[in-house]
């Protein structure tokens, strides 16, 4: 274990190197590597898992910080060109931030909160748009959910799956993709036993079917050309998706208006471990993504998980319908294997630490046995780089 941990630290720092050259001559991260768009292009979209920052994980961004305030953009740095070279780049955020001097983090069903910095990492990696309906949601009340709103959108990172007032969350989440226009729908299965109040039933998206396709039909109607579907559910330490996952999968896929299917694309969370990709009804499923960033995980047995620091990171190529009103298609799915170095405090791109001596090869077949588990290869997904 210590050989492995020595191999991964050279690997990160050569990943760091790239990464900070990256950024540095490219200030903007949404601007590198884009070719200038044709009037006919697609897009790409990638996705990642839970940015769930464990006490470990905010004590090394304040290491990284300096020792005032947090700094959550090295831990990330390794997955920033992927992240930032897509069109659009969707994650979900777990808990919701406290106060400028919150350092609190706990695991479990207990009270979960993160410093505010993480919306910057999130933002200086390049991601556009983040879900925020978790079994957390409520941990501080809507307090705690107006208060994590309004830190990203100071950081300009949009969002989805909670709300500050009826109007918002009766508002369709629209994000700009190359020539497309997406709508983001966010949705948790639970907010571990604590209740919304009489008065504001509408601030957190809580996971119905129903629901999930009357706001995809509405999102259509508001203009969108693609619709994607965070959702969290399953169950958690499970690589496997559990029957309501594969009954829910069904019965979304299925759904269509005017011979179109009302749901483009399905991301999952809350297993904290990577799970199947799989082609439902004829369009992707991602039944969980893992975790980008967490602490150390436990089975329900109390035995640490290195698995649970497992995670994909989801790529999708999409390219414009063929006739006027039809769909817009998945030409190339792939996913990117990840996982979370505790001791190095980073997300480690697995192929390219791979590569940089690391040996990480055994983790990497581990997540392919996992994604490719439901058959998904026939259907031509691939690990990409």
């Amino acid at each position: 274990m210590i050989a492995r941990r020595q191999q991964v630290a050279v690997a990160v720092a050569g990943l760091l190197t790239a990464a900070a050259a990256c950024q540095a001559q490219h200030h903007d991260p949404k601007a590198s590597g884009r070719p200038a768009p044709p009037a006919a292009r697609g897009f790409t979209l990638v996705a990642a898992g839970d940015i769930l920052p464990h006490s470990a994980v905010v004590d090394r961004a304040r290491f990284d910080a300096g020792g005032t305030g947090y700094d959550f953009r090295p831990m990330l740095a390794a997955v920033q060109p992927l992240v930032s070279r897509a069109d659009l780049a969707l994650c979900h955020i777990e808990s919701v931030y406290g106060d400028s001097t919150s350092t609190s983090t706990s695991t479990g069903t207990e009270a979960l909160t993160s410093p505010p910095e993480v919306a910057q990492g999130l933002a200086a990696t390049g991601y556009d748009s983040c879900s925020t309906a978790s079994d957390h949601s409520l941990d501080e009340g809507t307090v705690g959910i107006q208060r994590t709103l309004d830190t990203l959108d100071r950081a300009g990172v949009r969002h989805t799956g909670t709300a500050r007032t009826d109007a918002e969350a009766r508002t369709v989440t629209l994000l700009r993709a190359g020539p497309a226009k997406v709508a983001h729908l966010a949705y948790t299965a639970d907010t571990n036993g604590v209740p919304l109040t009489p008065a504001e039933p509408w601030a957190v998206n809580l996971l119905d079917p129903a629901r999930v396709l009357a706001d995809a039909r509405a999102a259509r109607r508001a203009g969108a050309d693609a619709v994607v579907v965070s959702l969290r559910w399953g169950t958690a330490g499970q690589n496997a998706p559990d029957p309501q996952q594969l009954a829910l999968a069904r019965e979304l896929t299925a759904a269509r208006t005017d011979g179109r299917p009302d749901i483009d694309l399905v991301l999952g969370t809350q297993a904290h471990a990577p799970q199947a990709y799989e082609k439902v009804n004829g369009t992707w499923v991602v039944y969980g993504l893992g975790d980008q960033i967490t602490g150390e995980m436990y089975d329900n047995a109390g035995t640490q998980d290195p698995g649970g620091n497992l995670s994909t990171l989801g790529r999708f190529t999409f390219v414009p319908p063929a006739r006027p009103g039809g769909r817009w298609e998945v030409t190339k799915a792939e996913f990117v294997p990840q996982l979370f170095d505790i001791d190095a405090g980073r997300v480690v791109d697995v192929n390219q630490a791979i590569g940089q001596g690391a040996d990480l090869t055994g983790d990497r077949d581990r997540i392919r046995e996992v994604v490719l588990s439901r058959g998904a290869a026939k259907d031509g997904l691939v690990m990409g780089k």
